[in-house]
C-alpha cells in the first residue's frame, strides 16, 4: 500500500468506526521469561555490560518473538500496532551502551512490524492494518532537574533530545511505519523536542506521516510530571497538527476516565486512551482483568469521548480482543467542526 493510499485508508477507518490499538508489549515480552543470554544473543555474547531487560534489543536478538507478538495483537483485533522502539534513542540506549544500535532498532523494529501489518492486511483487505512508529519519552528530562538540591540542573538538553528523535524519526520512516507516535509523554518540553525531530524529517525527506501524541497523568493530580492538566498539555500541543491526541499509562480506566472527558471536550483532532491494565500490585503486577477493563471502554465510547482506544502496562491480546469486541458498533467520537487541518500531505481533514 504506497503512503497516500494508506492514509486515506487510515482517514475511511478513524471515519467509520472506533479504531482498536495494540496491548502492551513489554507484559508479552515478560511472559517469555527471557534471560541475560536470551537477550544478549549469538550478536552480543561478548558484550561488556549486561543488557537484560533491554526490550528494544530483542528486535535483533529475538526477532520471531517480537514478530509473533504483534500478529497476536493483530489476531485479536487491533488495527494499529506500536513498534518495539519505546527505548531505540541514543539517550535511552546508553544506559546499556548500546546508543550506536538505535538506528538500526529502529529500522529493524519497523521492518517487523510492517510485515505483521502486511501479512494481515492480506487476509482482511477490507480492514487495512497500520503501524505507528513509537518515539519514547527517553531516560531523561528536559523540564525537571534530577537533582533535590539543585532545581536548574539538568541531565539532557533540547538540542540533544533532537538529535537523538531526528535519528529515531529516520530509522521508523526508513522501516515503513504508517504514523508516528510521541507516547508516555511526562515532560512537555521533551516532546516539543519530538514533534521538532518529527518536523525536521518531514522536511527532509519531503514527505509528512501522520502523527499520534500520547501523554501521561502521574497520579491522582491530574498532571504530567512536568505539572500540566490534560487540556494544558493538549494546548500546548496542538500548533503540531496532530491526527490524534490523548492519554496513556500510568493510571487504569477507572481513574483515566476524567482526564480522558477533559481531552474529549478540547481536542480538534481525534482522540486516543490506551490505559493499564489497573493499577500494580504489591508485586508490580496488574490485576484488572479483560472483561472489567473492556467494560470501563465501552462506557467511554458510548459517552462519545474516544477514536482509538488499546491497553499500556498490563494489558494483553485477550485485553485487545474484549476491547475490540466492547466498542464493535459504536461510533468514534465526532470531531469538533472547528477541527484544525490534518497533516497528511495535503489531504483535507474530515469530520464525522
Amino acid at each position: 500500500m504506497s503512503r497516500v493510499s494508506s492514509e486515506q485508508a487510515l482517514i475511511g477507518a478513524a471515519k467509520s468506526r472506533i479504531l482498536i490499538l495494540d496491548g502492551a508489549m513489554g507484559t508479552m515480552i515478560q511472559a517469555h521469561d527471557f534471560q541475560e543470554n536470551d537477550y544478549r544473543g549469538e550478536r552480543f555474547a561478548d558484550w561488556h555490560s549486561d543488557v537484560k531487560g533491554n526490550n528494544d534489543l530483542l528486535t535483533l536478538t529475538q526477532p520471531e518473538a517480537i514478530y509473533n507478538i504483534h500478529c497476536a495483537y493483530f489476531a485479536a483485533g487491533a488495527d494499529i500496532i506500536e513498534t518495539n522502539t519505546f527505548n531505540a534513542t541514543t539517550i535511552s540506549m546508553a544506559d546499556y551502551n548500546m546508543q550506536s544500535l538505535a538506528k538500526e532498532i529502529n529500522v529493524e523494529s519497523a521492518k517487523l512490524a510492517r510485515k505483521a501489518a502486511d501479512k494481515f492486511t492480506a487476509q482482511t483487505p477490507e480492514k487495512p492494518r497500520f503501524v505507528a512508529g513509537v518515539l519514547g519519552p527517553t531516560s531523561r528530562t528536559a523540564s525537571i532537574s534530577p537533582n533535590v538540591n539543585d532545581p536548574g540542573e539538568r541531565n539532557v538538553t533540547f538540542d540533544e533530545l533532537v538529535e537523538a528523535y531526528v535519528e529515531a524519526t529516520h530509522g521508523l520512516i526508513e522501516g515503513g511505519v504508517d504514523l508516528i507516535m510521541v507516547e508516555t509523554i511526562f515532560d512537555t518540553l521533551n516532546a516539543k523536542a519530538a514533534l521538532f525531530a518529527v518536523d525536521t524529517v518531514f522536511e527532509s525527506l519531503g514527505k509528512t506521516l501522520p502523527i499520534m501524541i500520547s501523554g501521561t497523568i502521574t497520579d491522582a493530580s491530574g498532571r504530567t510530571l512536568s505539572g500540566q492538566t490534560a487540556e494544558a498539555f493538549y494546548y500546548s500541543m496542538r500548533h503540531t497538527s496532530p491526527f490524534s491526541f490523548g492519554l496513556n499509562c500510568a493510571l487504569g480506566p477507572d481513574l483515566l476516565r476524567q482526564y480522558v472527558d477533559e481531552v474529549s471536550t478540547v481536542a480538534e483532532c481525534l482522540v486516543s486512551a490506551h490505559p493499564n491494565a489497573g493499577l500494580p500490585n504489591e508485586f508490580g503486577e496488574y490485576d484488572l482483568e479483560s472483561d472489567e477493563m473492556a467494560e470501563h471502554i465501552r462506557e467511554w465510547a458510548q459517552a462519545g469521548l474516544v477514536n482509538i482506544v488499546g491497553g499500556c502496562c498490563g494489558s494483553t491480546p485477550e485485553h485487545i480482543a474484549a476491547i475490540a469486541q466492547a466498542v464493535e458498533g459504536i461510533a468514534p467520537r465526532v470531531v469538533p467542526q472547528h477541527e484544525i487541518k490534518l497533516r497528511l500531505s495535503g489531504l483535507e481533514p474530515f469530520v464525522h
